[in-house]
C-alpha cells in the first residue's frame, strides 16, 4: 500500500522538527559547529518538503473538486 501524501508531509514536518531540537540542543552544548549547521540545513529540508507536498495535495485536491463540477 502506498502512503498517502499527508502522512508523507506529517513524517516529513516530524523530522523537521525533531532535527530542529536536536540541532538547538547540539548548540547550547558545544556550539555552532559542522555537526550543528549539519542538522539545521537538514530541518530547513524537511520542513520545506513537508510543506511543499501539503501544498501540492490541496492544489490536487481542489483540481479533481474543480474538474467534477
Amino acid at each position: 500500500m502506498r502512503p498517502t501524501p499527508l502522512f508523507s508531509a506529517f513524517i516529513y514536518i516530524l523530522l523537521g522538527v525533531l532535527f530542529t531540537y536536536f540541532a538547538i540542543e547540539n548548540v547550547k552544548q558545544e556550539g555552532w559547529g559542522f555537526f550543528s549547521w549539519l542538522l539545521v540545513i537538514l530541518a530547513t529540508f524537511d520542513l520545506g518538503a513537508g510543506i511543499r507536498i501539503i501544498m501540492l495535495y490541496y492544489k490536487i485536491k481542489r483540481a479533481q473538486t474543480d474538474k467534477k463540477k
